[in-house]
């Protein structure tokens, strides 16, 4: 598996990306201008008008990134007097980041080019309570399978359209279980050691309908895969508390004993890759944050029901971490004085009395807690909207846009209440640890 490197020069991949260019300021001030304007493209005179800089420096900026082949012309727009202009667009694959979320009970891993596209899916059962040594196998074998199944779709050509492999019961890798249970599938093929190019899918001890399947573009020529794509790194996303700056987890609730883990330095090591840590409720609010079309200053919540309760927080356009990556503690506000125990030690949090409503089956009086929440958290920073995620949500969206949304109104707040799209937002967003940098942000 190739390996990617960061030094003086800029970032260096062995799979042979070499981006200097990423250390200006001002080209990532193009760069992310690139990003936003996506097929459409845009000028270099409108990208000196949006930044202030010369022509002449424009044009200096946007010769380094064509050759180091993060952006490319792409034709000319008419004429409105005077010359055409010749419009430039970011070239998505010159670059990829990897996501990794690490939940109590699941890894997902996503690669995302440098638009944000996911290319790659992998989800796979994990138990974050089994030490740092397993999660952190687990990780080096997710990040290089994300890796070989994007080389073996071709990652220049095919993108997936929220396609995912399940990897059902967890497997060794390279290993295929269940070899009774495993179906033809045409172009679908099972990656950790490379499929001949009939390839399968694994269903496993999973039923067909719940599993998820795996389906590539029709143009796939699996006898022919592409290289591994170059990887600039890997953002790491698990729940809080933890230090993002040192890159060490604190007393996650119910599993105290990651505390103090060099999680980042760690797989560092292990990788090969730079890599970022943050909680997973930042690091799914820093992908909407970033997501084509936010304006660049909204002001939101995104709440994540899942095997916990969370913030994370973007004011003004920027993620709010806190000093010590402590904003955003949503799920451990005290709301019943005396109430239920909490796994975080406190009493009566929103927590625990949410989650209790989830697992009585009580979907309404779930929502109705997790509004009472987002009301207090509306009146507290003014935000202009709330985006709920989460495996939880995703189950019911519908039910609990609408009851949050009931809890708002009769809290007279009309905060609009909304549901984020993509099942995979903490991975995505994970990715973006790495790549947002890239562009300034």
């Amino acid at each position: 598996m190739n390996r990617s490197v960061r030094g003086a020069g800029g970032t260096r991949n062995e799979a042979g990306v070499n981006l200097p260019a990423l250390r200006s300021h001002n080209a990532a001030l193009v760069l992310d201008l690139l990003r936003t304007a996506g097929e459409a493209g845009i000028s270099r005179l409108e990208l000196a008008e949006r930044t202030g800089l010369t022509p002449q420096a424009v044009s200096k900026i946007t010769a380094r990134l064509r050759a180091e082949g993060l952006a490319r012309e792409a034709g000319h727009r008419a004429s409105t007097g005077g010359k055409p202009r010749t419009v430039l667009q970011l070239v998505p694959t010159a670059a990829y980041a990897v996501g990794v979320h690490l939940d109590r009970d699941e890894l997902t891993a996503v690669l995302v080019d440098m638009a944000g596209v996911r290319v790659a899916v992998r989800r796979t059962p994990l138990d974050l309570g089994a030490g740092a040594e397993a999660v952190f196998t687990a990780v080096e074998r997710e990040v290089d399978a994300v890796r070989e199944d994007a080389a073996v779709r071709g990652t220049g050509a095919v993108r997936e359209a929220g396609a995912v492999r399940e990897t059902g019961a967890v497997r060794e890798a390279g290993a295929v279980r269940g070899t009774g249970a495993v179906r033809e599938a045409g172009a679908v093929r099972e990656v950790g050691a490379v499929r001949e190019a009939g390839a399968v899918r694994e269903v496993g001890a999973v039923p067909e309908a719940a599993a998820v399947r795996d389906e590539v573009g029709a143009g796939l020529n699996a006898s022919a895969p592409s290289p591994a794509p170059a990887v600039l790194g890997v953002g790491v996303a698990m729940p809080g508390p933890l230090d993002h700056l040192a890159g060490t987890p604190g007393r996650v609730t119910g599993h105290p004993t990651w505390e103090g883990v060099p999680l980042r330095d760690e797989l560092t090591r292990r990788l090969g890759l730079p890599v970022a840590l943050d909680k997973d409720t930042n690091a799914a609010a820093l992908g909407l944050a970033l997501h084509p079309g936010a304006p660049a200053s909204d002001s939101f919540a995104y709440l994540h029901l899942g095997t916990g309760l969370g913030s994370g927080l973007v004011l003004g356009g920027a993620l709010h971490r806190g000093a010590r990556t402590g904003a955003g503690e949503f799920g451990h506000q005290t709301v019943l004085l005396d109430g239920p125990p909490c796994g975080c030690g406190g009493r009566g949090c929103l927590e625990v009395l949410c989650l209790a409503a989830v697992a009585r089956g009580d979907v309404p009086e779930a929502a109705r807690v997790l509004g009472t929440g987002a009301a207090n958290l509306v009146r507290l920073l003014d935000i202009d909207r709330v985006v709920l995620g989460g495996r939880v949500v995703a189950a019911d969206p519908e039910a609990f846009v609408g009851g949050v949304g009931a809890a708002l109104a009769g809290a007279g707040l009309g905060t609009p209440v909304s549901a984020a799209t993509s099942p995979y937002a903490v991975a995505e967003g994970a990715a973006q640890l790495i790549l947002a940098p890239i562009f300034g942000k």
